[in-house]
This record gives structure tokens, C-alpha cells and sequence, in this order.
């Protein structure tokens, strides 16, 4: 475990995560927005965990957080974060299965990641998302992100052009996280699983 929020476990991936991953990255709703083109097959998403594992929260370059639900023990979505060199910023984005979402289980999650970052000392965290996903931006805005800009028409993807919003939060901007109680825990490094 690498994080523990009331509901949520942030953890690493482990390999009996391939069919949730496969499940929710199948559906067409979810994958809308996403670079990856649905179904993702059960092969696939075993390549995707294992690659997902590797890697450190702390160290500079992506780290994929998954989502547990703590009642059930089961995998609803992750979390990823793209650690910059200097350590001082990063890039965030999240995924959550479609029968989960619009419980607050995303605001739960990339909040207490969030928590986490500006605790150890991160000035900035940036985010980017298509301007037609208005659930994903209404999460970060919740969230305390600000909207720095649009780029029109600056991706192609799955056969057109779309526009991307562009958010930054600063340290100094953090709200605590909408649905969360405060007692977030952290769990040190070393202590994943």
C-alpha cells in the first residue's frame, strides 16, 4: 500500500489486475478520451500491469497508481503521475471504471495523490484533458486546479482533432480535496504491498 484514503487503497499493480484493467479499458465510455483503443485484450492488459508495477512514486518519470475500493478489495481505476526531473512539478491524469464513476471515488483518489505530492516538498502539478471531457475537467477544477489555457486542435487522435484544455495547481493553491476527510494516510517508501 501506498496510499490510504477512508474508502481507497493506492497501491502498485499486480498481475490479478489484468482482467479489472481489461474490464474497464474495454468500455468505449471510459476509453473516449483516452489514447488507447478499446476492447484492450486480456493479454494486453497482463503486458500493461506488469509494466505498470515497476517504477517508483518518488523517483522522476510516470508512476501508475491503482485503485482499490477498500470494502471490496477490488480495482476500479489509476491514478498516474508523471514526476519531473527536478522534483519540484508534475504532470497528473486518472482513469476511472464507468460503473464507479460519479461516487467521488476520482475526487478521493488523485486528491490524496495530490496530499502526497505537495507534502513532499512539489510546487506544481499540471494536468491535460480533452475539452470535450467536462466531467474530468469539472473534477480538477473541483480539485483546486486553475484552467491555463487551450490548444485548439492540438491532438489527433482516434481519427480527429481535438482541443485540449491545459490546468495547473500550485502548492499554494492546494484546497483540501472535495469527499475526503482529512485523514489521509501516507505510508513511506518501500511499504508498496
Amino acid at each position: 500500500m501506498l496510499l490510504e484514503t477512508p474508502r481507497l487503497v493506492l497501491r502498485r499493480f499486480r498481475a490479478a489486475d489484468a482482467a479489472p484493467l481489461a474490464a474497464y479499458r474495454s468500455d468505449p465510455a471510459v476509453a473516449r478520451f483516452q489514447s488507447w483503443t478499446p476492447p484492450v485484450s486480456l493479454d494486453s492488459a497482463a503486458r500493461t500491469v506488469r509494466a505498470l508495477a515497476e517504477g517508483s512514486p518518488r523517483e522522476p518519470g510516470w508512476f501508475q497508481y491503482a485503485v482499490e475500493l477498500r470494502a471490496d478489495r477490488c480495482l476500479v481505476g489509476d491514478v498516474g503521475v508523471r514526476l519531473h526531473e527536478n522534483l519540484m512539478q508534475a504532470e497528473i491524469g486518472f482513469t476511472l471504471a464507468g460503473d464507479r464513476q460519479g461516487h467521488g471515488y476520482a475526487a478521493e483518489a488523485v486528491g490524496a495523490v495530490l496530499d502526497d505530492l505537495f507534502r513532499r516538498g512539489l510546487h506544481r502539478v499540471c494536468a491535460e484533458c480533452d475539452a470535450r471531457n467536462t466531467r474530468s475537467a469539472r473534477l480538477l477544477r473541483r480539485l483546486g486546479f486553475v484552467q491555463e489555457g487551450l490548444l485548439r486542435q492540438a491532438t489527433w487522435i482516434k481519427g480527429e482533432w481535438t482541443d485540449d484544455l491545459l490546468f495547473g495547481l500550485l502548492a499554494t493553491d492546494r484546497r483540501p480535496p472535495h469527499g475526503t476527510t482529512g485523514r489521509e494516510l501516507l505510508h513511506g517508501p518501500g511499504t508498496a504491498d
